[in-house]
């Protein structure tokens, strides 16, 4: 007979919760968090197995929870929909507190600042997601807007659609961003086609279109930076 482990019967320097009041969160591992999160285990689990059990849901591992559902979440066994749910809830505030500052008109500098920020948001999609970042004169955000999901082409990708909050919020200028689920930025033909149509639809409206930055996993690839606009 198998004894199971419970966190009862752990020694209380283990358990996460008191492990994490005593050491700080930076002490616990990604199994830990994701107990302390969820808070109890099943019937027949700890939380810490159960924790285990989610990182094991795809070889990416912790990674893989910014672009999970509930139903995947509620496949596994011991996880229903009020764990599944503080778990979504947890990873969506990690996300807002990392993009918060965009808010509060953060200047971006280059392709690489702002590549590094949508990434967190963009590089675990499954579909394909165009945005458009509206800036001013002095290249301060002013928003990020979702124009269209799916694969990229001329007719979802509208310079009506693009420019109309640019308009709408008076830009000085545009960042176009969309992101390649295969984890690879190189663009294709399509986002090269679709890219110049832009530039020239902005040229005719006043609106500068500075950038093209295609999001993959954990890279990028700029349009300006390869010398393509």
């Amino acid at each position: 007979m198998v004894m199971k482990i419970t966190m009862k019967s752990m020694p209380e320097c283990e358990r996460p919760r008191e492990k994490m009041i005593k050491s700080g969160t930076a002490a616990l591992s990604n199994a830990e968090l994701i107990a302390a999160v969820i808070g109890s285990g099943s019937s027949q689990d700890s939380a810490l197995t159960l924790a285990q059990r989610i990182l094991s849901l795809d070889p990416k591992g912790l990674s893989h929870l910014a672009a999970v559902n509930v139903e995947e979440l509620c496949s596994l066994r011991g996880i229903g929909i009020s764990k599944a749910s503080q778990i979504m809830a947890a990873v969506e505030l990690g996300k807002r507190i990392y993009s918060e500052k965009a808010a509060v008109k953060v200047k971006i500098a280059g392709p690489s600042e702002l590549a590094e920020k949508m990434m967190v948001d963009m590089r675990h999609l499954t579909k394909e997601v165009f945005k458009v970042v509206l800036l001013d004169t002095k290249n301060q955000i002013v928003s990020i807007e979702d124009i269209s999901i799916g694969s990229l082409n001329a007719s979802i990708v509208h310079p009506r659609e693009v420019f109309q909050p640019a308009i709408r919020k008076s830009a000085n200028a545009v960042v176009l961003i969309h992101n390649h689920p295969s984890g690879h930025p190189e663009p294709s033909p399509e986002d090269k086609r679709v890219t110049e149509r832009l530039i020239e639809a902005g040229q005719l409206m006043g609106i500068q279109v500075l950038d093209h930055i295609v999001i993959g996993d954990l890279n990028y690839y700029s349009f300006k930076e390869h010398d393509l606009m």
